[in-house]
């Protein structure tokens, strides 16, 4: 058995897939396409070593399910592909596309017992219907659509890659730098999605899970001297105080924010929005909110319900609770009425009944995308 890297490539921006969600999130039960193909062709034992090359803001949340090795991508899949080939030590390396589901294990077993033949080994498929460019019909037995995954030597693909020329394949580049490359017939059923329809062509793609994945949050910030007070994204007029904080302060949303990556595994807002970065002092926390939401889409989640307690002596929040439910649903993106806000005292006990501050606990439901209803 020869030695091969598996590199898979996820750090597209799905741009063409016409959806919220990026097509590397959409969840096979409960797993992200992403980890799905990659465990899939890991359990067929035949890499030494596997790299999943994604953007920089998901690889901390991929390592959250596998110990594989992570690659930031680049501008474009050829940058990608060339960071990916700085961590490649085996003679070989085959890459795919994460887009590219369903590979099946004697597909594999086709392309890896072609070693010896090129420096590239390159699946195709025929072309059955008749061909047009540019006006002019040409002849469709000289026509191949290509697929992936490719195998390739190592070190001549290296090479390839520095050229300036962008090639959509690696067997294209090794082609151009004088390399040969060795076509077998590809398979129908390694369909690669591009477009959100092309989910209906794909066979081995389980719908997913219905699971409610709940989270819960939980914030304090101390009264300021002077200041604006900002609750649940809403002006409390009658405050002559704000918060101490290094955003706005706005405890409500910071309590919603981390019950929102509570529920998706996502880590806290501290993670995301660290109090040492400059870039978020001061910030409306309604804005950190939108990005946060922004974020769960891109992950695949889809957001059910949250519901909220505002646990303060003053000021007193009652008249403000639909205000806030209102500015809430907004940016959340869900019916005002699955949007709950609560307000309590605390009896005068502690620092919030010393009106030293204010404390919030909240909790979010999301669910996955289903990709299996479009």
């Amino acid at each position: 058995m020869p030695d091969i890297t598996l590199i898979l490539l996820a750090a597209g921006s799905s741009s063409r897939f016409d959806a919220s969600v990026k097509k590397q999130w959409l969840r096979i039960e409960h797993k992200p396409l992403w980890h799905f193909v990659a465990q899939k062709l890991e359990k067929t034992k035949k890499f030494s070593s596997i790299i999943i090359v994604a953007s920089e803001d998901e690889i901390a949340f991929m390592k959250n399910y596998a110990n594989y090795t992570f690659v930031e991508g680049g501008n474009t899949r050829q940058a990608s592909l060339t960071n990916a080939m700085n961590f490649v030590e085996s003679e070989y390396v085959l890459v795919s596309d994460i887009a590219r589901a369903c590979i099946e294990d004697t597909f594999l077993e086709r392309i890896i017992s072609q070693t010896d033949l090129a420096d590239s080994v390159v699946p195709y498929l025929k072309v059955t219907d008749t061909i047009v460019y540019e006006d002019k019909t040409i002849d469709r037995e000289k026509v191949k659509r290509i697929q992936t995954p490719q195998l390739s030597k190592s070190s001549i693909l290296k090479e390839a890659l520095k050229s300036d020329i962008e090639y959509t394949d690696e067997s294209s580049a090794i082609v151009a730098h004088g390399g040969s490359r060795s076509f077998i017939l590809g398979d129908e059923a390694a369909h690669k999605i591009t477009f959100i329809e092309d989910l209906n062509k794909i066979p081995c793609l389980s719908a997913p899970s219905d699971d409610t994945l709940s989270g819960n949050g939980f914030d304090v910030h101390a009264f300021d001297t002077e200041g604006v007070m900002w609750l649940a994204g809403v002006k409390i007029e009658e405050s002559t105080v704000g918060f101490l904080a290094h955003s706005d302060g706005d405890v409500a949303i910071h309590s919603l924010i981390d019950a929102l990556l509570g529920a998706a595994g996502l880590g806290d807002i501290g993670m995301l929005f660290p109090d040492n970065d400059d870039q978020y002092k001061g910030i409306d926390s309604k804005e950190l909110l939108k990005i946060v939401v922004s974020r769960l889409s891109n992950f695949g989640f889809v957001i059910v319900n949250v519901d909220i307690t505002i646990m303060a002596q003053k000021p007193r929040i009652a008249h403000y609770k639909q205000k806030m439910r209102s500015v809430l649903s907004d940016i959340l993106g869900i019916d005002m009425s699955r949007v709950n806000v609560k307000a309590t005292t605390t009896e005068k006990l502690g620092f919030v009944g010393r009106a030293e501050g204010v404390a919030v606990s909240s909790n979010a439901n999301l669910k996955y995308f289903n990709w299996k209803t479009i």
